[in-house]
Order: structure tokens, then C-alpha cells, then sequence
């Protein structure tokens, strides 16, 4: 793997465990009264799109931390759309 790649991959790794507190948090609680829906929808449709762009490119950054951080981000969107 070449130093880029690397760097990528460390990116994606922290953007990507940065969702990990927020998933439990609503796992626990089972309570996203304090996160904004429209946000959430947003940010998991970029998600979708940047892991589809990353598998046409080929990039394994985009698609190892996308792929990752849409299913945190789905799972917190379905407690926000189960228990509000």
C-alpha cells in the first residue's frame, strides 16, 4: 500500500469510529430526540453515494469507510425514525 493510501485509510478509520459513541449512546437509551432527522437522512444519502462512487473508482478508503459509516449511520437513523 502506498503512503496515500495509508493516509486514507487512517482518515477513514477516524471519521468512521467518530460514529461509533453516537450508535451505542442510541443503542442504550434508545433515544435520538436531540439528533436532527433531515440531518441524518442527508448524511446516510451522502454516505450511499460515496460508497457507490468509491466501488467505480475502486478506491478501498471510500468504500472501507463508507461502507462502515453508512451502516452506523443507518443504524442510528432507525432508532431516530423507531423511538424518535
Amino acid at each position: 500500500m502506498t503512503p496515500v493510501t495509508l493516509l486514507g485509510l487512517a482518515a477513514a478509520f477516524c471519521t468512521t469510529v467518530a460514529y461509533l459513541p453516537q450508535v451505542v449512546q442510541a443503542w442504550r437509551t434508545r433515544s435520538t430526540k436531540d439528533l436532527s432527522l433531515p440531518m441524518l437522512l442527508v448524511l446516510t444519502t451522502g454516505l450511499l453515494l460515496w460508497l457507490i462512487y468509491g466501488a467505480i473508482i475502486g478506491d478501498v478508503p471510500l468504500i472501507a469507510a463508507n461502507s462502515v459509516t453508512f451502516a452506523l449511520t443507518g443504524t442510528i437513523l432507525y432508532f431516530k425514525l423507531r423511538h424518535g
